[in-house]
């Protein structure tokens, strides 16, 4: 295949991802830039505390899918069919979609930490891993109500599942390049989480609560944008 329908393809992937479902839902529902409160991010988890479980949901879901679309982009090439060189395209446009969700080039080039984002790259990549991971951060979830933490511990096992689960105990044929994206995966998610990795030491972290009634968008900030 040419190399200038993959590069196109790449970059279809990078502007797929710069599309802030965080920053739209934040500006035309609720007249705010998410990125102005709570934690500063423009994810679903910062929309989630500030603006509730309804904003959340659509943002959290959107994510998820352009990661998936992204690797699907792959069927437009001409490579073999889970081999070395088809997975390694598609870990090239889940990094490009998550780079672009990251750094937004319509956003000014501040967005999210790319959390759902990776995890529709690997859901597209390895649904039966994503399923595992997934069960993992709920329990995590409902057992410690720290999405960070969850987050973290779910990435960690990513690679045990890929590595040790399914390339070793179920015998199956897993691609060293799909082993070591697992672990680069699992690396990059801990660093865009060091920040709350310190606050969760410190015992600052916030929490996440079902229970309760979300309060009013002001009573939620934690430092308040300037004017």
């Amino acid at each position: 295949m040419s190399l200038i329908i993959k590069c196109f393809l790449l970059l279809i992937a990078y502007l797929t991802g710069s599309v802030s479902t965080a920053i739209f839902v934040s500006k035309r529902f609720f007249k705010i830039d998410i990125r102005n409160y709570g934690s500063k991010n423009a994810g679903a988890t910062n929309i989630l505390r500030v603006l509730g479980p309804k904003a959340a949901l659509p943002v959290f879901i959107f994510d998820l899918l352009k990661g998936v679309i992204a690797v699907l982009l792959v069927r437009f090439t001409d490579l073999e069919h889970e081999t070395n060189p088809y997975v390694s395209f598609q870990i090239l446009l889940g990094i490009c979609v998550v780079t672009g969700h990251i750094f937004p080039i319509f956003a000014g080039f501040k967005g999210g930490k790319g959390v759902a984002t990776t995890a529709g790259v690997v859901l597209a990549m390895h649904p039966y891993a994503m399923l595992m991971v997934f069960g993992i951060f709920g329990l995590c979830l409902l057992t410690s109500r720290y999405v960070s933490m969850s987050s973290i511990i779910a990435a960690v096992c990513f690679p045990l599942i890929v590595i040790i689960i399914f390339g070793e105990i179920f015998n199956e044929y897993e691609t060293l390049t799909m082993k070591i994206f697992s672990l680069v995966a699992a690396c990059a998610i801990i660093i865009t989480h060091r920040n709350n990795i310190k606050r969760l030491l410190n015992g600052t972290e916030s929490k996440i609560s079902c229970r309760k009634k979300q309060p009013p968008v002001s009573e939620l900030l934690i430092d308040k944008p300037k004017t």
